[in-house]
């Protein structure tokens, strides 16, 4: 019996010992031994999927603006009328074009001459984004726009005696400009707009002043008008 109460008494001792080194261990490094619960593991699990899920929105969001880097660098505007004009899909017609001004050498007419520069439809020569051009009127009616390639957009507002058939005079500000940037050319020409045999300043004004075309306006005109 003494043996039994010697030896109760001794683990006693050696268990209250191992407690008192464990809670002097606690109390000089601060740490607690505890075992994980299923909170904690919860939450270290929604933790990651949470970065998961930034870490891939980064990706996407990375993504996305690379791809549309690409696609505004892949998207170069037109740098002159002829490549913006869809004109491929408009009927196509051969004709000897030649170049002409509002002076006497192509009219027969004088600055002083109350007719001067004025067209057989009565608008004014003009060079601009729509310049005015002579045409067999029984091929190309008054109004009927045409595009002129290396010439751009032209209104038939005029007629000549000289001009018969496939022939075209388009007109040019000045004759050196005649010489030096077109003479005479045997070109495709494009009909945009059939015209009903009228034309008028307004209409005129009307197509060079087109809010989405005014870029390309200084190409013709030697500045960009607005």
């Amino acid at each position: 019996m003494k043996t039994i109460k010697g030896i109760c008494k001794k683990v006693t001792i050696i268990f209250l010992f191992i407690l008192a080194l464990y809670t002097t261990f606690v109390h000089i490094t601060g740490v607690e031994a505890s075992m994980p619960t299923l909170e904690s593991e919860y939450s270290f699990k929604q933790k990651a999927s949470e970065s998961e899920f930034r870490s891939t929105s980064l990706g996407l969001k990375a993504l996305n603006v690379a791809d549309n880097n690409e696609m505004i660098s892949a998207v170069v505007a037109p740098k002159t009328v002829e490549e913006a004009a869809n004109i491929t899909q408009y009927p196509k017609q051969k004709v000897v074009a030649t170049g002409y001004t509002a002076g006497y050498e192509s009219t027969g007419k004088n600055p002083n001459s109350p007719a001067y520069g004025i067209t057989y439809s009565g608008v004014k020569v003009k060079r601009d984004l729509y310049s005015t051009v002579a045409a067999d009127l029984s091929v190309f009616p008054v109004g009927t726009i045409l595009f002129i390639p290396e010439y751009g957009y032209g209104v038939v507002a005029d007629k000549g005696g000289a001009i018969t058939g496939n022939e075209l005079d388009l007109y040019f500000d000045t004759v050196d400009e005649v010489y030096n940037l077109w003479g005479k050319k045997t070109v495709e020409v494009y009909i945009v707009k059939k015209g009903n045999g009228t034309l008028s300043e307004e209409k005129l004004t009307a197509l060079n002043e087109k809010e989405d075309m005014q870029v390309f306006r200084q190409q013709f005109t030697g500045k960009e008008k607005k």
